[in-house]
């Protein structure tokens, strides 16, 4: 999984050649911790044709206000730069794999 910033954003994701799924979380969030190892094991089973990328809303205000995240975790999915999906809270490996397929 690769961090993302207010620096990074559009490059790692708007400007991606493949679909990606964005992670806002905050260290504090329990559900967040818990959520790493689904996200890492989703990142891992993608290859090339999707990637997984992490927010930390608390080192990025910027990206949080202007993506409206009102509660962590929250997940995104971006394909060509436009916002596809959103869900908030803790999911499964099973579910954000179908969140991807669209």
């Amino acid at each position: 999984m690769i961090e993302v910033t207010d620096s990074t954003f559009e490059a790692e994701v708007l400007q991606s050649a493949v679909t990606v799924l964005v992670d806002f979380f905050a260290d504090y969030c329990s559900p967040c911790r818990l959520l790493k190892p689904v996200l890492a094991a989703l990142a891992d089973s993608l290859g090339k044709s999707a990637k997984v990328v992490t927010v930390d809303v608390v080192a990025n205000e910027r990206l949080a206000q202007a993506y409206q995240i009102a509660a962590v975790p929250t997940l995104i999915v971006f394909k060509g730069g436009v916002e596809l999906y959103r869900m908030v809270g803790l999911k499964d490996l099973h579910y954000l794999r179908e969140a991807l397929a669209g």
